[in-house]
Order: C-alpha cells, then structure tokens, then sequence
C-alpha cells in the first residue's frame, strides 16, 4: 500500500459491475466480502478493492472521512 492510495479510495469510481460509478470507499461491505470470497480482479482496481476489503473488515472506515474533505 502507498499513502496515495488511501486518498485514490475516496476518489475513484467503481469501473464496472453492480456498483458502477460508486465511489470505492462507499462500496457495501457484502460486495467487498463477495471479491474476496471469489477473487480480487489482477489489477489496480482490484488491489484498490483489497485495500478497501481490509479497511472496512477492519472497521477502519471512519480513517477515509478526513480525505473525503
């Protein structure tokens, strides 16, 4: 993980699928659950998504609210 990539959470939008154009870090923790159970896709997004998994697992969410400002 790089620092940057906290803030890339509160930025980027879900590039496909049911959440399309949902930011990553407003993603539903089952929809997180569901990539780890079935495999994160092998690129950015899916690293992204992985970090956003272990942050909401971890009940770390409330650590993006200062960067959404």
């Amino acid at each position: 993980m790089q620092p940057k990539d906290l803030q890339r959470l509160v930025t980027t939008q879900m590039p496909f699928g049911k959440y399309q154009g949902r930011l990553i870090a407003d993603l539903p923790g089952q929809y997180l659950n569901w990539f780890a159970r079935e495999g994160f896709p092998k690129n950015d997004i899916g690293r992204l998504l992985e970090l956003m998994h272990e942050i909401d697992h971890n009940g770390l969410s409330d650590l993006l609210t200062p960067l959404r400002k």
